[in-house]
């Protein structure tokens, strides 16, 4: 296969500068405040961002690295497959989380709900769009028991390679 390679646009700033008793989703990060500092050479690119309330981060987990196809999740107790969880060691070290955006001046941009270590390379930034983003699901396999936790369980150093 090719190899494929990312140039970061930006970084992430948040209140989180270790790994240990942070958020695992925004669901458990309601409050937290974050900043986005774009590199200048990409300002053009947030013209109109101001208008939507909500933006996907896609981000670089710079301080993961291997995986393990098989990970006992925050969530469960019970070994689960890779790609049925969202255990930040992956073949590929891609995040995505929703924050609402509450301003942006300049190369800046300050959001609400981050569950991001400080100093993560951002790697794109889109709109949500309900419309697009929300889509009707009728089954959620394992995390049918377990989605309510997110909104209190921390990390732990277990995917940290």
């Amino acid at each position: 296969m090719d190899t494929i390679s990312f140039t970061p646009i930006g970084v992430i700033r948040t209140p989180f500068t270790t790994l240990d008793d942070m958020p695992i989703q925004p669901a458990g990060a309601q409050d937290a405040a974050g900043e986005i500092l774009l590199r200048e050479e990409f300002a053009e690119g947030l013209r109109d961002l101001d208008g939507f309330s909500h933006i996907h981060l896609i981000y670089h987990f710079h301080r993961s690295s291997g995986y393990d196809l098989k990970v006992v999740p925050f969530m469960d107790t019970v070994e689960r497959g890779l790609f049925s969880t969202r255990a930040p060691r992956r073949p590929n070290l891609i995040g995505l989380s929703v924050v609402r955006l509450e301003s942006i001046e300049g190369t800046v941009l300050r959001v609400r709900g981050i569950d991001v270590l400080d100093g993560t390379p951002l790697l794109d930034i889109k709109p949500y769009v309900t419309k697009f983003d929300a889509v009707p699901a009728d089954r959620f396999g394992w995390l049918d028991r377990n989605a309510d936790k997110a909104e209190t369980l921390r990390s732990d150093r277990r995917f940290t390679g």
